[in-house]
């Protein structure tokens, strides 16, 4: 089980200082996925985004419907289509039902499934949410999808030499640092509303959202690091409707 270690974070002209709680590891570094979207009626959110992969070259989507007590959930395209349905049954009916539900497609390689081909599967458009409570009440909401895809975050720091998979002897605070993103993946300009950097090691993942407004970087303390220890992280991109575009890297830090 990753372990989520409590992080601080502090704003700096260049960026955003990334530190660690050592009261309390069991508390969690701010959430992976973002509410986005208005509910019809009852749920509180209900979502539907594209995340792309730059660096491994794949792409899926993502689900997301926030309700209390639902039995039933289906997800419907643009033509009333049912592109997604689950049902509680057995004990979870018997609790009463189910809440938040997150659910994330199969990514495959753009080898295999190109952007036409993908954008063909799941068009642009409203998609509708729909479910039922354990009391027979009528859930419904809404979300809307678009292609606008980020281009992938530029990383300037920590970047490997060349022939190297990782940066190496990276220092101690670590800067993870990106050029802004201001285009899609086809080059037109986009809003990005803020960016995701994750950080992870074998014992432990840290993750923090950041705002556009507060820079292209993040340092990380030493206390939230070890010495002579290899890291992979990654920098996402999130447009102002929540699709993200992700770009990874490594390094290690310095004995």
């Amino acid at each position: 089980m990753t372990r989520h270690h409590p992080i601080t974070l502090s704003s700096t002209p260049g960026g955003i200082v990334l530190s660690v709680l050592a009261a309390s590891p069991l508390a969690q570094a701010g959430s992976s996925h973002e509410h986005q979207g208005i509910a019809d009626a009852r749920p509180e959110a209900s979502t539907m985004i594209i995340e792309y992969n730059s660096t491994d070259h794949d792409i899926g989507v993502q689900f997301f419907f926030d309700a209390e007590e639902w039995t039933s959930v289906e997800v419907l395209d643009p033509e009333g289509k049912d592109i997604y349905s689950a049902e509680a049954e057995g004990r979870l009916a018997r609790q009463g039902g189910g809440s938040e539900m997150f659910l994330e497609s199969v990514e495959p390689e753009l080898g295999d499934v190109p952007f036409s081909q993908f954008f063909q599967r799941f068009p642009a458009g409203v998609y509708y949410f729909r479910g039922e409570t354990a009391d027979g009440e009528h859930l419904f909401g809404h979300a809307v999808f678009t292609h606008r895809i980020p281009a992938g975050p530029q990383i300037v720091m920590p970047v490997p030499n060349k022939g190297e998979e990782c940066a190496q002897d990276v220092p101690m605070p670590v800067v993870i640092a990106w050029n802004p993103v201001t285009m899609s993946f086809v080059g037109d300009p986009i809003d990005i509303k803020g960016y995701e950097v994750v950080i992870e090691a074998d014992d432990a993942t840290f993750d923090v959202h950041i705002p556009a407004s507060a820079g292209t970087s993040v340092t990380v303390t030493p206390e939230t690091l070890h010495p002579g220890t290899r890291y992979d992280f990654e920098v996402l991109a999130i447009e102002t409707g929540g699709n993200q575009t992700i770009t990874s890297g490594c390094f290690r830090t310095a004995d």
